[in-house]
């Protein structure tokens, strides 16, 4: 049997691969239900999901974060109440995996703040690390992956989502020197991952909503894309064979020509409740691999076991009859996906997956 990184190859390639590669992710509380189900054991071991490892940046013994606490002096912050690595914070919100975002530059007066709120430059990185990890993960027959970020999300939250809008328009300055920031943080880490061999770049940002993009397309062409068109040509220049993978969720279909122009090979989720699918396998199904497909607003929490098998094969026999597909639910799975219907999208996906192509 061919291992999920020689499929892997085959399948953006638009190759047949011997089998359709496909998983899925849960909220919290789902995967402890799934682990249960499944007899305490590793869930994608027992589902044969396609597993890639996902590198993390290799901090070397003894290094310290970055020291966010004088934006937070003198605050009343919620119980329970966290902070991200780039010194958001973030408080539960009582709604399953969610969380609240509060800013640290919510209340910022210039754009001196923005220019010197530190972000990490992962210089207290062993990048050699990662070499060692693409090696082993490659011996295993795994995709090795690093996620190198997003920035319209990140730039929200370290800004506010409000206020962050209003600077595209009122201060273009004030929202452009955060997301060319972030844009350089993620380059340094695509850099990285090109000289360890990894093979694949995730990165994404939600600029859609269900029916239409948040942004007027120059506003995302010239704050957004121009950016990660630049990140996404360094990473074909340093490393041709690199896969790139780009997420966004909602009706992005008046963007996709240009991501496909800018070297994008994987596309996620593509969610059929938002997009037709069809026209978009029509236009750019021989360039894209697609990665995602099956509703998690429709069949994965709602449908029955029969309708989650017949939903698989409608996506293979549709859309993956010359490699080009990853199938996986459009969302992290939550808690009121029922566990007959995980067990009936593995079992379809290795029954109608395996020597379809």
């Amino acid at each position: 049997m061919s291992t999920d990184l020689e499929n892997f190859h085959a399948t953006v390639s638009h190759q047949r691969p011997d089998r359709i590669l496909y998983y899925a992710s849960f909220t919290p509380d789902l995967e402890r239900r799934v682990r249960e189900h499944v007899g305490g054991g590793d869930i994608a071991e027992h589902y044969g999901f396609y597993s890639p490892v996902h590198l993390e940046p290799p901090r070397r013994e003894g290094a310290k974060p970055i020291d966010y606490s004088p934006y937070w002096e003198g605050q009343d912050l919620p119980e329970g109440t966290t902070f991200d690595e780039r010194g958001v914070a973030m408080q539960p919100s009582g709604f399953y995996h969610f969380w609240g975002y509060i800013s640290p530059l919510r209340n910022a007066t210039s754009l001196k703040e923005i220019e010197d709120y530190p972000l990490d430059d992962f210089s207290n990185c062993d990048f050699g690390r990662w070499r060692e990890q693409v090696e082993a993960a490659h011996a295993a027959g795994r995709v090795a992956s690093v996620f190198i970020g997003h920035m319209y999300e990140n730039a929200w939250q370290i800004r506010g989502y409000e206020q962050f809008l209003l600077d595209t328009i009122e201060r273009p300055a004030w929202a452009e020197c955060l997301l060319q920031r972030l844009a350089e943080q993620d380059r340094i880490l695509a850099r990285e991952a090109a000289a360890a061999g990894a093979d694949l770049i995730r990165c994404g940002d939600d600029v859609a909503n269900q029916r239409a993009m948040m942004f007027a397309p120059d506003t995302w062409r010239r704050m957004i894309h121009d950016r990660w068109r630049v990140t996404w040509a360094q990473i074909k220049s340093a490393r041709p064979q690199m896969r790139i993978w780009y997420h966004s969720d909602g009706n992005i279909l008046p963007i996709i020509g240009e991501l496909v122009d800018a070297g994008l090979d994987i596309l996620n989720p593509l969610q059929p409740e938002c997009l037709d699918m069809d026209e978009v396998h029509r236009r750019f199904g021989g360039q894209l691999t697609f990665d995602g497909l099956m509703g998690t607003q429709s069949t994965m929490p709602w449908g029955k076991p029969g309708d989650v098998r017949a939903r698989v094969r409608e996506i293979i026999d549709r859309y993956g009859q010359s490699g080009g597909l990853i199938i996986s639910p459009t969302h992290v799975l939550e808690p009121e996906v029922p566990l007959e219907n995980i067990d009936a999208y593995a079992e379809a996906c290795r029954e109608f997956g395996a020597g379809s192509v």
